[in-house]
């Protein structure tokens, strides 16, 4: 399956899979979406540049080893968690902050942290899944 017509639309497909993957996790904790599922789609838009450039390519685009950007979306999950310790609340109990950027008060919360942590989990996890397929199918 690699043809002219798939190696010519592969980068913008895995363009617009990652940008609404970011929108799928942006869209929030309490609604259809997330982090996991956002995490999901990033990895399937890496496995389609790889299906059409090989293992080597997607490696050289990432620049990071997926399993390295998995454990620093562990790291974030985790310290997510610890925030709370500190606000003398449960453990994983959300907390917010209003911070004011050029004049707009930005919402952030712990929940946004963690999900960016299971976001980047699962995107290094599958990446490095699929691409280790790749190459053993490939050698």
């Amino acid at each position: 399956m690699n043809t002219l017509i798939f190696r010519t639309l592969a980068p913008f497909i895995t363009a617009l899979m990652l940008m609404f993957s970011l929108f799928v996790l942006l869209r929030g904790h309490n609604e259809p979406g997330g982090g996991f599922i956002g995490g999901l789609i990033a990895a399937a838009g890496f496995s389609i540049y790889g299906m059409a450039f090989g293992v080597q390519a997607v490696r050289r685009a990432l620049r990071i080893h997926p399993l390295s950007v998995a454990g620093a979306g562990l790291l974030i999950a985790c310290l997510s968690g610890f925030v709370s310790a500190f606000a003398d609340v449960p453990f994983m109990t959300a907390l917010w902050i209003y911070p004011r950027l050029f004049g707009v008060e930005v919402p952030l919360a712990t929940v946004t942290s963690f999900d960016l942590g299971v976001y980047l989990v699962v995107t290094g996890a599958i990446t490095s899944i699929a691409l280790a397929l790749a190459e053993r199918e490939d050698g």
